[in-house]
């Protein structure tokens, strides 16, 4: 019994390989056809976190649980990214709302397990896109990236070429030009699959 409640908390490794597959080849039919397939929550959250960026599909983010006291670590960060989607959405009242909702379940995200890879990848997104009154600090957000870096070989859903494009990303918004520079032609060299090409190419504005 303890075994499979634990399932129901974490990520099933090869769903998540799956979705990472289609997120990096820009597939959002297949990912909609994997959102339909999931049957654990944490495998839902997973599915909308990466499919929204592709489609901007408002619908993607309907009924959001805003609170989630049983959730994992994982659970609550993915959640916490899938909230600051939606403040994305927001008129300026609700951006404010649901901001302040994403930042909470990123902090209980932390507090369960502040080095799970799931709460590196959202904690340090967050970082780096929330507003200077709200603690953007893109000096952090590089640091975690590294080191989700390290661990991402033994992370399914999150690959290293992921973790390094927004390590730097970081860096390039820090003014760390020659740094920047340097990791992005490692990258480039290692023919990074289209959605990672597309963002060092391309990278969006703050």
């Amino acid at each position: 019994m303890v075994f499979v409640l634990l399932l129901a908390v974490t990520l099933s490794s090869p769903f998540a390989q799956e979705v990472q597959d289609a997120y990096a080849h820009q597939k959002p039919d297949r990912l909609r056809s994997l959102l339909s397939e999931a049957d654990a929550r944490a495998d839902s959250f997973l599915v909308r976190y990466r499919l929204y960026p592709l489609t901007e599909d408002a619908s993607i983010l309907d009924a959001l649980p805003s609170e989630l006291p049983d959730g994992s670590a994982r659970e609550l960060a993915l959640l916490s990214g899938l909230w600051s989607y939606r403040a994305g959405e927001a008129s300026f009242f609700r951006k404010v709302q649901y901001g302040r909702r994403s930042a909470n379940l990123l902090e209980q995200a932390k507090a369960k397990d502040a080095e799970d890879p799931y709460v590196l990848l959202v904690g340090g997104q967050s970082l780096l896109f929330r507003p200077a009154i709200a603690g953007r600090d893109v000096q952090k957000a590089a640091a975690w990236f590294e080191q989700l870096a390290t661990m991402a070989d033994a992370v399914e859903g999150i690959p290293i070429m992921e973790a390094k494009v927004w390590q730097w990303f970081a860096l390039k918004q820090d003014g760390d030009v020659d740094a920047a520079a340097r990791l992005r032609d490692r990258l480039m060299n290692r023919d990074p699959a289209p959605l990672y090409r597309q963002f060092l190419e391309d990278p969006p504005e703050i």
